[in-house]
């Protein structure tokens, strides 16, 4: 901060304040000269700031000018926080830093160049155009009809301009096509596409039809390409990242429900396709009429389609019967009108039939379908028949059993009940076997379990961490624009300043600066590291000791049933495992407490560098002087 309050001063300076040699920092500055500072640079901003240079002796007076200070750094666009008069005459060094550096930004930069200074080309663009503007600006209004250069309404030239909108055009947009890929290098294009960008692509300016149309185009596909990828971005951190998929099989997944969604989608149209063949084939009839009459007509000849070859195979034998019926009725010198209306009442009593036969296949199919219907219904009965003549064999045949084996009753009780013994006894026999293989089961499907949990826990934990991690990436990109914007601002402003300044000691103190930031990053950069890994270790030594405590659990309680003193091995092992659970977790509030310590520590120290018991004494003080000016009025209005 030393270098900024150096910066800031060195700045009053230059703008005529009086500032003494010894003040080397803002935390130097007291009330007076700060107000003065401000009002100096609010006066070299504003030349209608109407301030006073110094403090006034009364208090209300203090208080009306602080005010009037903070309501001249707020219109100047100051958002640094809460402003008002105890800002200035009860400050402290942090809040003053930020109004100086505000307004240090906001004093007018001096254009003037060292003489023996190089300039680029852009420069002197930058200078002319600011040069012919300001020149242009300077001018008085003239109308249009009597300026002899400049801009003007262009009545001799074809079509007539307005002044100032010779250049606008429609805004059109077509669409264009750009090489893809060609720069990445980890994306293999083939070499065919290769060849058809470098010979066959034509050029951007070329691919609209109008050339105005050309920047209307390029905005259009790039915002289209940033919407997609804006969309791809949050289905992806939405849906993409809860899959546990990579973007690859997320995208090929998604292709494929796509493709089966189209293909259930074509096969729902077919069937209703399917549903309504009649008039469909009914209209694709008409246009093949159609068609023939208009071939009468012209004379040409085209390819018939499906519906016509069907046609022509049903009914080409009458067709040609009838064209011949009608060409032997129809004599030979008939004018071309009569042919052309005979022709066309022909074409109509075939619509007709057509249309005859057409319904009677309909009601054919409908007859069809109910002949189909009534055949599945009788199926339907037939098959609930034999189902039911099935069933009722079986019951015949266990009550026909059940009669055989009344006469011997007793003896067939007698061989019932040892076949029931010795199922019982292969039941209990089975049982014991399954409990043998039960057992080892059952701790493999606890032990994998646990194994699950863990893994979806960890799995989980992850998942939050790459959202934690997108979101701190979102985060660090726009932070870096803004540097970047920033900096070119900073840039543009750097080559606008006068470059007679020591060079050297700036740089020289950047430098340095610059490598107590790389000291600093290589420190946090080690010991976040040390973390991490120490982190590592407690979570593995933690998953050890839980998997640990579980295998020691199980084999103590296995044995436990069967000996007193495991029993109470198993409750001492119980109590160890509470006791430690009780240590790690008050090892973790200590460092709890030890962090809000610390944070106490670093609050009560940025308080401390507030003033806040000076502000206080001298508020005090302000306070007993405006105490006696009430009542010196009041004793002078008791006077009159």
């Amino acid at each position: 901060m030393e270098e900024v309050d150096r910066i800031i001063i060195h700045s009053l300076r230059s703008i005529g304040c009086d500032i003494d040699e010894e003040v080397h920092n803002l935390r130097q500055f007291n009330t007076d000269l700060i107000v003065s500072a401000a009002v100096q640079c609010i006066k070299f901003i504003n030349n209608d700031a109407d301030l006073p240079n110094t403090l006034p002796p009364g208090m209300s007076a203090r208080f009306r000018m602080g005010a009037s200070l903070a309501n001249y750094v707020q219109d100047m666009g100051y958002r640094g926080g809460d402003l008002g008069y105890q800002t200035f005459l009860y400050s402290n060094e942090a809040e003053i830093r930020k109004i100086f550096m505000f307004l240090v930004e906001k004093l007018p930069k001096d254009t003037s160049q060292v003489a023996d200074e190089p300039m680029g080309s852009s420069v002197m663009l930058h200078r002319a155009i600011s040069t012919e503007l300001g020149a242009q600006l300077a001018l008085p209004w003239v109308p249009t009809f009597l300026k002899d250069r400049g801009l003007r309404n262009r009545t001799k030239q074809p079509g007539w301009h307005r002044e100032g909108t010779s250049c606008m055009h429609r805004y059109h947009a077509c669409h264009v096509a750009v090489p893809r890929d060609v720069a990445s290098l980890t994306v293999k294009l083939p070499k065919e596409q290769r060849q058809y960008y470098g010979k066959q692509l034509a050029f951007l300016t070329s691919q609209t039809q109008c050339h105005a149309d050309t920047a209307p185009s390029v905005l259009e596909m790039t915002a289209a390409e940033v919407a997609r990828q804006q969309e791809w971005e949050t289905e992806w951190n939405q849906s993409g990242l809860t899959s546990r998929l990579s973007q690859k099989d997320y995208k090929a997944r998604k292709m494929s429900k796509i493709q089966k969604m189209l293909t259930d989608r074509l096969k729902q149209d077919a069937k209703q396709r399917d549903g309504g063949s009649t008039m469909d084939s009914l209209r694709d009839l008409q246009q093949v009429m159609a068609s023939i009459s208009q071939n009468a007509r012209g004379g040409t000849k085209t390819k018939g389609s499906r519906f016509a070859h069907t046609e022509k195979l049903l009914y080409g034998k009458d067709e040609e019967k009838t064209m011949a019926q009608i060409g032997a009725a129809v004599p030979s010198k008939d004018t071309e009108e009569e042919t052309q209306r005979k022709r066309e009442e022909e074409q109509q009593q075939l619509r007709e039939e057509l249309t005859q036969l057409l319904s009677q296949i309909d009601q054919l199919e409908l007859d069809m379908r109910k002949m189909t219907a009534s055949r599945q219904q009788m199926d339907e009965a037939v098959s609930s028949a034999a189902q039911q003549r099935q069933d009722k064999e079986e019951a015949f045949q266990v009550k026909k059993r059940t009669l055989d084996l009344l006469p011997d009753a007793h003896n067939n009780i007698q061989k019932l009940q040892g076949v029931v013994d010795g199922s019982a006894q292969r039941l209990l026999s089975l049982a014991a076997q399954w409990e043998k293989h039960r057992a080892p089961l059952i701790d493999q499907f606890r032990t994998l379990r646990e194994l699950s949990s863990q893994r979806e826990s960890e799995a989980q934990r992850q998942l939050e961490e790459m959202k934690t991690f997108r979101s701190k990436m979102k985060e660090v990109a726009d932070e870096a624009r803004q540097k970047e914007d920033l900096q070119k601002q900073l840039q543009m402003e750097y080559e606008r300043m006068t470059k007679d300044v020591n060079r050297t000691a700036y740089t020289r103190k950047i430098m340095e600066i610059v490598a107590n930031i790389k000291k600093q990053k290589q420190e946090i950069d080690r010991i976040l590291i040390e973390t991490k890994s120490i982190q590592k270790e407690i979570n593995s030594l933690s998953g050890k000791l839980d998997r640990t405590f579980t295998v020691t659990d199980e084999q103590i309680f296995r044995d436990a049933k069967r000996d007193e003193s495991v029993k109470k091995a198993y409750r001492f092992l119980a109590a160890l495992h509470e006791n430690c659970e009780q240590l790690t977790k008050t090892v973790e509030e200590t460092g709890v407490i030890l962090r809000e310590i610390r944070d106490l520590e670093d609050q009560i120290e940025t308080e401390s560098h507030k003033k806040v018991l000076a502000n206080l004494e001298k508020i005090t003080e302000d306070y007993q002087q405006m105490k006696k000016e009430n009542a010196t009025l009041m004793a002078k209005l008791k006077q009159k």
